[in-house]
């Protein structure tokens, strides 16, 4: 589905992806993983078209995107849920909600969406009144998930979803993950909690400095020796 090739990246004259190569099926949860600066939300930014890569190329089944307009890669049915929420704060739920919707092809399916969005997660259906930026930062991250999701994504590039939540919400957030993934959504997750998003990952890919130093399944990637000692403190 997504075939990223050679992708370098700088911001002016600081160098910060290097030959990133990267590719996401369909049908899975893909992870990258790394730490704080290693440059993954920069690959998402880039798959997004929100910045532009110094060389390399993206393909979206099979067709080059490094060239197209972010709104024409949300029309493609890539659709990114940016670090730290983003929501609109003085808009209520259900009105975040469908400013998800406003692509030709999501507009059709605005209220069953709705819907799907409301039995994922049904605490946004109890506030669907209530304004955003009232709300906590659970209930804030579901919300930029189902914004995401109204969309009608084929690719859903979820970046840091578990920041500054607490550990309960953590792993509610993670299980959500995987049963949007069930629902037929492939999904490109970046994330800090390297053990969470592996555990969850059908394949995975380790960044440091803007490097991938490592990739292959999930379960292989959290037992390997250099995750395990640099990520996981074993």
């Amino acid at each position: 589905m997504l075939k990223i090739d050679k992708l370098n990246f700088s911001y002016d004259d600081l160098k910060v992806l290097w030959d990133i190569d990267l590719e996401v099926h369909e049908g899975e949860i893909v992870s990258v993983v790394g730490s704080n600066g290693a440059g993954k939300s920069t690959t998402l930014k880039n798959i997004s078209r929100l910045v532009r890569p110094d060389s390399g190329s993206i393909l979206f089944q099979g067709e080059e995107i490094t060239k197209l307009e972010s709104h024409q890669v949300v029309e493609r049915g890539i659709v990114q849920v940016p670090e730290g929420r983003k929501i609109f704060p003085e808009m209520t739920v259900r009105e975040n909600l469908r400013m998800g919707s406003f692509i030709k092809s999501a507009k059709a399916t605005r209220e069953s969406n709705m819907e799907r969005v409301f039995t994922l997660f049904p605490r946004l259906k109890e506030r669907e009144k209530q304004l955003g930026g009232t709300m906590s930062g659970g209930e804030q991250q579901m919300l930029a998930i189902g914004r995401g999701l109204m969309t009608n994504p084929k690719l859903l590039l979820l970046d840091e979803p578990s920041l500054g939540l607490s550990p309960l919400l953590v792993g509610n957030i993670f299980e959500i993950i995987k049963e949007i993934n069930r629902q037929g959504v492939t999904i490109l997750l970046v994330e800090q909690n390297v053990y969470q998003s592996l555990r969850i990952a059908h394949r995975g890919y380790v960044l440091e400095t803007g490097r991938v130093v490592l990739s292959g399944k999930g379960e292989d990637l959290l037992n390997d020796p250099h995750v395990r000692k640099a990520f996981l403190g074993m």
